[in-house]
């Protein structure tokens, strides 16, 4: 199982700054926010530097219970732990987009704006939120911020 701790902990001891360069490489990613997204993916399952993707998808489906989608929260959940909402910032004072609705610190399971595959991943009723925020500027990721909201 994984958390935030050791989430931040990859982060630190495996500092990628220019995540397209890295992530485009491994053919995984279409954008900077798709590299940002797969970046905090590797660093809850600890496979920042891994090079074999069956294993890294081994390892997502150990941590996870659900991946998400492009159209509605979370991006990822983690088995009997947190929810995972990713969001790109391009400078320190821009507005974080949440498609019309408001930071929360609690997902439900019966939330209308999830997916049934959310709700369904695994037995849960409620989830706290870690917004993951990176400030990309020119491809480089300058600021990561983990915040949970309580």
């Amino acid at each position: 199982m994984t958390n935030l701790l050791q989430a931040i902990h990859n982060v630190v001891h495996s500092p990628i700054s220019d995540l397209v360069s890295h992530y485009k490489g491994k053919n995984r990613i279409n954008g900077v926010g798709d590299a940002l997204e797969v970046f905090i993916k590797d660093a809850f399952a600890g496979t920042i530097n891994a090079n074999n993707e069956s294993e890294r998808l081994e390892k997502y489906a150990e941590v996870f219970s659900y991946t998400g989608n492009q159209n509605n929260p979370p991006d990822l959940m983690i088995k009997s732990g947190d929810a995972v909402e990713v969001k790109k910032i391009e400078s320190y004072g821009s507005q974080i987009a949440l498609n019309s609705s408001y930071p929360k610190a609690k997902l439900f399971s019966d939330d209308p704006m999830i997916a049934k595959a959310c709700r369904t991943c695994e037995a849960w009723s409620e989830k706290d939120i870690i917004y993951a925020i990176g400030v990309i500027n020119q491809q480089k990721l300058k600021l990561l911020a983990l915040p949970a909201l309580r």
